[in-house]
């Protein structure tokens, strides 16, 4: 067999050639360049980011023919022989199979002695983590003062298990994840160089797969040419990689958008008929909500492909919805481990999203919620057309519109009281209150003793802005800190005791709020030495 892998095939041989971490590209460039290159380097990052490609092209710069340079040659005899992995001052090692102190003292005797064959001897020791504490106790010195003729190259991918004794004698550069779209991107010029037919989905869908990693999306590159017949087509690459079509996950969408539960199922059917890993559903339907969000908010982000295929949807949800949407599929991705089985996980996903589309997908705007885009409100059934692309505000509220006659009493500023737009401290002073006295520009409120200390002049000035909102004429308002007579402290004739205790404003302003009803027999007052005693 004489094939070799296109992640051995394209390796990058010079910095030009490295795909992403711009970062570490450029510092050592410029150190090699200004001859100021620390003798101990240590790289660090998830597989598959170039960690061992970094190295290589570092010996290549020492060692090319040309002199030390940041750009080798790659046509020098030390130059090919370090690609082939045959340069003999090029010392490779496996830390995990040689975690051993005896390994790593026969590996420094020959530290002292020049190179045999180029201008400088490197050590690449990958894994490095993997050695013993006494392995990088016998590194320690030779580190620390290293010949100069001796370049340290480390690779790990777990540098946290590196003493702090090895890692302050290096010079560490983390290698990042690389981007998606640079990995496609190396998928495209390799295809294009290979002359193999491909299209931009199944190129998305590698490179998504790939995790950050070019090494493990060139692999999967590998198997995705040989399952599509010498093809990289999307549809081959979605059944190979077991995720979902994109035309399935917006049909099950659509059918969301429309509240259709049969039509949901039927493509929760057909996802299961297909061997799909419900997971891998999941994860996809969380992107898709995440870019009709993304495209909502900035259209221009969107490629050819999701202009024609989101924005119909787009339209159809409002960025509120979209927002529970994700963080439903989310949580359920989280939490499908629990489920039963993954079918049973996705689709109480899909009856909870079900659950929560708001009235407004029905036609009718749900309460406290912005009103509809345009698109949406004209296809909502019933609907008026949208003639503006923004609320039109209230007129404000007069006092011959709908403003509550203003009277004496704890009954009149109950009804006042639910009217008025308050909340936090200003609401609790203004239900323990009620209206001592009254004029056509003055009110005088008297509030309990347990409120005195919540009257600030910005209580104040809540509570007499709220009243002229509602009156739509100017108050003085006057705060007097008594102690409020209640008429449910006085026996008024014709009032059984539980209308009195319904009358009250916090108790009208609760019940209101809750929409709770009081069951008749069940108040119970005080009697003496404690006592209770129903009344019926």
């Amino acid at each position: 067999m004489s094939y070799q892998s296109l992640a051995r095939t394209w390796r990058p041989r010079n910095f030009s050639e490295l795909v992403g971490q711009t970062h570490v590209r450029t510092a050592l460039e410029n150190a090699l360049s200004q001859g100021r290159l620390h003798p101990a380097l240590l790289f660090s990052g998830t597989r598959g980011v170039g960690k061992t490609t970094l190295a290589r092209i570092i010996a290549s710069c020492l060692n090319c023919e040309t002199g030390i340079t940041a750009t080798p040659c790659g046509a020098c005899s030390a130059c090919q022989e370090i690609e082939q992995g045959r340069f003999v001052d090029l010392i490779e090692v496996d830390a995990a199979s040689r975690t051993k102190v005896d390994d790593t003292r026969e590996l420094l005797e020959n530290v002292p002695y020049a190179p045999a064959r180029g201008r400088c001897k490197v050590y690449l020791i990958d894994e490095v983590h993997m050695l013993s504490k006494s392995s990088f106790n016998a590194l320690l010195k030779t580190l620390e003062e290293p010949p100069g003729h001796v370049q340290f190259l480390f690779a790990t991918t777990d540098p946290q298990k590196l003493p702090i004794t090895i890692l302050s004698r290096c010079l560490q550069f983390h290698l990042q994840r690389i981007a998606p779209d640079d990995i496609a991107g190396r998928m495209r010029f390799i295809l294009g160089q290979e002359k193999i037919e491909f299209d931009d989905d199944g190129l998305r869908r590698l490179a998504r797969a790939a995790d950050g990693s070019l090494r493990d999306g060139l692999s999967l590159l590998d198997q995705a040419i040989a399952f599509g017949a010498g093809q990289v087509q999307g549809a081959a690459v979605a059944q190979m990689l077991g995720s979902i079509e994109r035309r399935d996950l917006l049909s099950l969408v659509a059918a969301i958008a429309d509240q259709d539960a049969a039509s949901a199922w039927q493509a929760i059917d057909a996802i299961e008929a297909q061997g799909l890993d419900f997971i891998e559903v999941l994860d996809e339907m969380c992107r898709l909500w995440q870019r009709l969000a993304v495209g909502q908010r900035l259209p221009e982000v969107w490629d050819e492909l999701e202009q024609t295929d989101l924005a119909p949807l787009a339209e159809r949800f409002s960025a509120e919805d979209l927002q529970v949407f994700y963080q439903i599929a989310l949580n359920a991705r989280r939490d499908i481990d629990w489920a039963p089985d993954p079918r049973c996980g996705f689709e109480m996903t899909v009856l909870r999203t079900l659950a929560f589309l708001p009235e407004s997908m029905a036609g009718s705007p749900a309460p406290g919620r912005g009103s509809l885009p345009p698109a949406r409100a004209a296809a909502a059934p019933g609907a008026a057309p949208a003639s503006v692309a923004h609320p039109v505000a209230a007129p404000a509220v007069t006092a011959d519109a709908a403003a509550p006659a203003l009277q004496p009493g704890e009954a009149a500023w109950a009804e006042i009281l639910d009217r008025l737009d308050l909340s936090g401290v200003s609401a609790l002073v203004a239900e323990s209150g009620q209206i001592a006295a009254q004029s056509e520009e003055e009110l005088e409120l008297a509030i309990g003793p347990d409120c005195s200390a919540l009257c600030t002049p910005i209580v104040e000035k809540r509570l007499r802005e709220a009243l002229q909102t509602l009156f739509g004429k100017d108050f003085r308002l006057r705060l007097s800190v008594q102690q409020a007579e209640s008429e449910s402290d006085q026996a008024i004739p014709g009032r059984t005791p539980e209308e009195q205790f319904l009358a009250q404003p916090g108790v009208v302003r609760m019940m209101k709020l809750f929409d709770a009803k009081m069951q008749p027999g069940t108040l119970r007052v005080g009697g003496e030495a404690g006592e209770t005693q129903s009344i019926n």
